[in-house]
């Protein structure tokens, strides 16, 4: 027999399965062979912390395995191709569903598998410079791989977010995040997920291509296979990386998943000099925010102890509005470390991320302020700050990405045109003064003292201040010199959306193109995206058993 109930146990109680059975056995008279936790939660609102949970309690027989069917994936090596361009979750989990759904995924990333590519992340400290086609952003995991892991979406309208969780326990992830309110896997651990993954599409007849860039789309003018449509997309040009330099071309023939994520502004560019339609699309620019993980521990569980003995790394999620625009904590790592996140020369970029036990010795997010489209023109340059564009009109629909390259830019020539990061103590910002000297950090290429007050636009720096002012007031402890303001944080999202029709998902006047994810405009993370992956796969799969009927 299994007996579903909902516990409201003490930390010590509800991370061990010996006590939550003793607990059912004293509390509730039910003598259960097993106990699997089916859901758990914190509940830190009180001085007192509790944890939620929701549990099986099975009585005279031993749980499954495991809660879900697995998955099977059959052999497609000889079925009709799809292209999928990006190895991020939106590109894995399309190419996974395709497989599903019967159709062979030949999968092209310009950075390099996700072995090589943690190699040229740990060159980033001592040379001080970015691989523009293998760093935080570009390679197999995309911008998920390094940058933490979470898996926590309030998106849950477009797509089974549960079955997503499912395929990363089958493919090694750890099936406490079945149960977690906020699970997470860890940048540690995440690698080896992905790996499995690309095994699982290389067993069934897909293919993967490291180092190959997409460059362009192949369109036929003639076609009209796809309703409503006067162009259809055929496949995509690509190069290959051949001895350092991108040299061979292949034309790959399919209709064509788009997932390059949110920092291809390569392809964003291609797409607006080909007339494909685009545009601006709002986004969030801030700093990330660092404070020791025990003064964390200590504001949100109510404790001089902190976590203690049985609570994870303390997590906090802050929202306010300043002057008629958001002001919100994003990607929140508890005991994790900022990194570098640059995709290319002239850039300092910071993001965070977390081992799976987050016992690092800081805890980061970025803070960050909403930028509306029709923000962008206040505090936008008069002119591209690329040298390849120096002299070329602004184009309205990469408004954004001439936003996040001026800034990135600003923030590089702070940094002594290296990768070491401009920063100040928390009450400096605040208070509009450079610090003398800086909190130790988990930085690892290290921070130089600079005035983010007065350089930042006031349009981001003076929310930032006043949201700082608030949460002090709030969390005592929060505004505090300990912590320091690292500067920039500008990945938030896409800055460009990709237009698709809302039913199909194709481009909305070029068949054969499923903008996808991230990258797109129309995801916020690893598990939307990868929503939104399998959904593209399932709309290719649609469009080609119509027309084999027709």
């Amino acid at each position: 027999m299994v007996n579903e109930l909902t516990l409201r146990l003490l930390p010590r109680q509800a991370f061990n399965e010996q006590s939550i059975r003793a607990y059912l056995r004293d509390e509730k008279g039910i003598d259960a062979q097993a106990v699997r936790v089916v859901r758990r939660s914190i509940d830190a609102r009180q001085r007192t912390v509790y944890v939620n949970l929701t549990v099986r309690a099975y009585i005279g027989e031993e749980p499954p395995l495991q809660d879900f069917e697995p998955i099977v994936w059959n052999d497609v090596s000889d079925k009709p191709q799809v292209i999928v361009v990006g190895a991020g979750p939106g590109g894995l989990f399309a190419a996974l569903r395709l497989i599903e759904l019967g159709l062979k995924p030949i999968v092209v990333e310009r950075g390099k598998d996700v072995r090589e590519r943690k190699k040229d992340l740990a060159r980033i400290r001592p040379e001080q410079r970015v691989d523009p086609e293998s760093n935080y952003c570009f390679g197999e995991g995309g911008a998920g791989a390094y940058s933490d892991g979470k898996l926590f979406t309030r998106s849950k309208k477009r797509g089974n977010t549960d079955r997503i969780l499912q395929i990363f326990v089958q493919h090694g992830a750890s099936p406490a995040i079945l149960s977690d309110a906020h699970p997470h896997i860890g940048t540690d651990r995440l690698p080896r997920v992905i790996e499995s993954m690309r095994e699982t599409i290389l067993r069934c007849g897909g293919e993967v291509h490291f180092q190959t860039k997409m460059t362009g789309l192949l369109i036929d003018d003639s076609s009209s296979t796809v309703d409503h449509c006067q162009k259809c997309v055929v496949g995509v040009v690509a190069e290959k990386m051949v001895n350092g330099q991108w040299s061979m071309v292949n034309e790959l023939r399919g209709p064509v998943i788009l997932a390059t994520g949110h920092s291809a502004r390569d392809v964003y560019r291609y797409l607006a000099s080909a007339g494909i339609d685009i545009e601006a699309k709002g986004l969030a620019i801030g700093v990330r925010l660092e404070h020791p993980a025990e003064l964390i521990d200590q504001i949100q569980y109510h404790s001089k102890q902190g976590r203690g003995k049985w609570l994870p790394a303390a997590e906090y999620s802050l929202v306010t509005q300043v002057q008629g625009r958001g002001v919100y904590s994003f990607c929140m790592c508890p005991g994790g470390f900022v990194v570098p996140a640059a995709s290319g020369p002239e850039q300092v970029v910071v993001n965070g991320m977390s081992p799976s036990n987050r016992g690092g010795h800081w805890s980061n997010s970025g803070i960050v302020v909403e930028i509306r489209t029709e923000d962008m023109a206040t505090i936008l340059p008069t002119s591209s700050s690329s040298k390849e564009e120096s002299h070329v009109p602004l184009q309205k629909e990469l408004a954004g990405i001439y936003l996040q390259e001026e800034l990135e830019r600003q923030c590089w020539l702070q940094a002594n045109r290296q990768q070491t990061a401009p920063a100040q103590r928390m009450t400096d910002f605040v208070n509009g003064r450079l610090s003398a000297s800086l909190s130790p950090s988990s930085y690892a290429p290290g921070l130089l003292a600079s005035p983010l007050h007065f350089w930042l636009p006031e349009f981001i720096a003076g929310r930032l201040r006043e949201a700082f002012r608030l949460w002090g007031r709030q969390k005592r402890g929060f505004l505090t010199e300990e912590a320091t303001v690292i500067g920039i944080e500008t990945r938030t999202s896409s800055p460009v959306r990709i237009l698709r029709d809302s039913e199909t998902l194709q481009h909305v006047r070029i068949g054969g193109l499923f903008p996808c994810g991230e990258g797109a405009g129309y995801a916020g993370g690893i598990v939307s995206a990868a929503v939104d992956g399998e959904r593209c796969a399932e709309a290719v799969a649609s469009q080609l058993n119509n027309h084999s009927t027709i």
